[in-house]
């Protein structure tokens, strides 16, 4: 019992620390930034916003807050260790790696790079062994890889379970650049999540001894280590639900692996920088395949030859409410056949009190759909249609960077006139998709 009473004062402590330490209110702050960002970009190209910044940064704490009590809980079980100057270590390195990438604020990058260091370092015992770089090569030398990396394999089926459940949710389409030269619809698949985690202190120091034998060893105090989880992908070809569905089902096989390398490596040591190359390697064989399968498949949200295609549809809009959903096509409204942007709109004021709508569905099949319009509805039943080819405005295909982040910049671009062919457009951004699932 006193041990009991003794470890759950320990947890108080650690939440007290982690409330102290910067480190948490850094990742809040990114988050943020990066909601607002989105808001912005939605705002650039479809001039309506489909996301609210505070309710989707409120969204991904409390659901991150959760998914870290959770692994704390699964870590504490296993006996995972981390000292204070590990945990100073692991976020000076995730913060040095996000300068590069966004998407290198990940646990399996940081730890990984950490486990590859810790490898070089034990060919040099007599080095460094004074002062501040003596402390630092001191704490790297005593870390605990493998139990580290069997925390980041536990992060990323976190990360694996959130991208399935809230990932086609936080999807944001852009008009984007084709592979032709014409402006295609697509989605960008970005989310993050700030876990506070729990960890136990190295055996030693004067703590107690846990009340039961854990796997990986670790004394009976607490320490807190915030750390930032995500996913980011971006397609022209899939759904948001089957993509997000497709990457889930991915990092879930990431994190089965590389939880098995993990114990394998606290099993036999001479494994751990095999373990440790595997987190950083197979993390970017994900990436790598994701934008080949991206390049290999045509894009889906293009315009059929009669009818409109829907890219998005507005939340608590009438076309949400009529059923419409993204991937079906508006082929008559009022009885006009669709052939332009422009005639949606002037389809729906031949009758401003009411709309009659055929739609083909994703199967190819034809539903009939009525309502009658109210004023402040949205002019376009909050539809949003695929770009036209030749739209003026696209979004670059590629990361955003930690720099467009805090500045706010979107990274959208005007299409202008290419010198010397009359009416011919000139692509502004390139198509090149760098699809990422980043676990962070």
């Amino acid at each position: 019992m006193n041990v009991m009473l003794e470890l759950l004062a320990s947890w108080g402590t650690a939440v007290i620390h982690l409330l102290i330490q910067p480190y948490y209110y850094i990742a809040l702050i990114f988050i943020a930034l990066y909601y607002r960002r989105q808001v912005a970009l939605e705002r650039k190209l479809i001039h309506v916003k489909l996301h609210s910044w505070g309710r989707e940064t409120w969204r991904t704490v409390w659901t991150g807050g959760v998914a870290g009590l959770i692994v704390s809980l699964a870590a504490v079980a296993l006996g995972i260790s981390l000292s204070y100057t590990a945990v100073a270590c692991i976020w000076v390195v995730s913060l040095v790696l996000m300068l590069f990438r966004v998407r290198y604020l990940c646990f399996a990058y940081s730890i990984g790079v950490l486990g590859i260091v810790q490898f070089v370092l034990s060919f040099f015992p007599d080095t460094l062994q004074s002062g501040a770089a003596g402390t630092i090569a001191g704490a790297l030398r005593e870390m605990d890889i493998p139990a580290l990396l069997v925390l980041a394999a536990l992060l990323h089926l976190a990360e694996a379970l959130l991208a399935r459940w809230q990932g086609a949710r936080l999807a944001t389409p852009l008009f984007l650049a084709g592979k032709r030269g014409k402006v295609v619809g697509g989605y960008q698949l970005q989310a993050f999540w700030p876990l506070p985690l729990f960890l136990l202190i190295p055996p030693g120091a004067g703590i107690g001894e846990l009340p039961w034998h854990p796997l990986l060893g670790g004394g009976l105090g607490l320490v807190s280590l915030p750390v930032i989880i995500g996913f980011s992908e971006m397609t022209q070809g899939m759904l948001p639900g089957r993509k997000a569905a497709r990457t889930s089902g991915r990092l879930l096989v990431y994190s089965i692996v590389l939880l098995g390398l993990s114990l394998l490596a606290d099993w036999w040591s001479p494994l751990t920088l095999v373990a440790a190359l595997s987190a950083v390697l197979l993390h970017e064989g994900l990436s790598w395949y994701s934008a080949l399968e991206e390049r290999s498949i045509s894009p889906v949200f293009v315009h059929p030859p009669a009818g409109r295609k829907v890219l998005a549809v507005l939340p608590g809009s009438p076309g949400q409410e009529l059923g419409i959903l993204p991937g079906e096509v508006l082929l008559k409204v009022n009885g006009v056949l669709l052939t332009g942007a422009a005639q949606l709109h002037e389809a729906l004021r031949m009758n401003p009190a009411f709309c009659k709508l055929e739609v083909l569905n994703r199967e190819g099949e034809s539903k009939y759909l009525q309502r009658a319009i109210y004023d402040g509805d949205h002019h376009q039943l909050g539809i949003i249609l695929v770009p036209e080819p030749d739209g003026s405005v696209t979004a670059e295909a590629k990361p955003s960077s930690i720099f467009s982040i805090i500045g706010m910049q979107t990274g959208t671009r005007q299409r202008g006139h290419t010198p010397g062919r009359r009416g011919r457009k000139k692509p502004a951004a390139s198509a090149e998709a760098k699809q990422k699932p980043a676990g962070v």
